[in-house]
């Protein structure tokens, strides 16, 4: 465990010292998350109405959780690129343990989808959006959202391993992202669609997730399709997902990764 600690650490630190060397790379979870607050936030914002609130508090849960769908293709044009530029092969060499390096690389991705939870909570309070439970449930609320990236991490580990090529990691990432993003309650509430449209949302794991965040931020609101059960009980629902989704790809990503170290 301890040798296990150290090498996480190295890495980590390695993946950190890119981003002092390469600050570009920051510029997808700073301007981007802005972007994202601000042209929802003042287009449809004038276009869409919710039941029970403002369109910019309802909007900010949706936003936050898209930033963390996208930690699957960060991590896994990450580990793509690990495995095309010979830097496995030099692990391969090296005395550390094999998870070490998809550890060190999810828990880098991380510190990204921080920043961008900072950057997008600063530049909503300055839109207007406000938490009404509280700082605890507050923590909370960002505390899922960063288990839900930490998530899509491995996600994205498990895939650039499997893919291996960046123009396959960018197709799949965004042939699952965009629908799980669109075909939520992240950005429009769900009671104007057609029945089949609207129960086909409300079971999407994102919807879940969004809700959640919704009712730990104070952001709830009236009419948002409360009935069905994912949407009903939101937390549970979203602990449970993204735990069931961490122990199957977890142990995925590391055994693929091990067969693409011993080739």
């Amino acid at each position: 465990m301890v040798e296990l600690v150290s090498d996480v650490s190295a890495l980590v630190g390695r993946h950190m010292k890119h981003l002092v060397r390469i600050p570009e790379k920051l510029l997808s979870v700073t301007l981007m998350p802005v972007a994202y607050v601000v042209v929802f936030g003042v287009l449809f914002g004038s276009a869409i109405s919710v039941p029970g609130s403002d369109y910019r508090s309802y909007l900010m849960a949706g936003i936050f959780t898209q930033m963390m769908l996208t930690n699957v293709g960060n991590t896994a044009l990450g580990v793509a690129g690990d495995l095309s530029n010979g830097v496995v092969d030099r692990f391969r060499s090296l005395p550390m343990s094999r998870s070490s390096v998809l550890i060190a690389r999810t828990l880098s991705d991380l510190t990204l989808a921080v920043i961008a939870c900072v950057t997008m909570a600063i530049v909503g309070y300055l839109m207007g959006w406000r938490v009404h439970e509280g700082f605890l449930k507050a923590l909370a609320g960002f505390g899922l959202l960063l288990l839900l990236g930490y998530t899509m991490a491995w996600l994205g580990a498990l895939i650039g391993l499997l893919a291996r090529s960046a123009e396959a990691v960018n197709s799949i990432a965004f042939m699952l992202v965009m629908p799980l993003t669109f075909l939520s309650n992240a950005f429009i509430p769900l009671d104007g669609l057609p029945g089949w449209l609207r129960w086909l949302c409300e079971w999407n794991p994102v919807s879940a997730v969004v809700a959640a965040c919704r009712e730990l931020f104070g952001n709830t609101t009236t009419g948002t399709g409360k009935g069905a059960f994912p949407v009903q009980y939101p937390v549970p629902v979203s602990l449970v997902l993204c735990g069931l989704l961490l122990a199957a790809v977890v142990p995925a990503a590391v055994g693929a990764y091990r067969r693409a170290a011993a080739r």
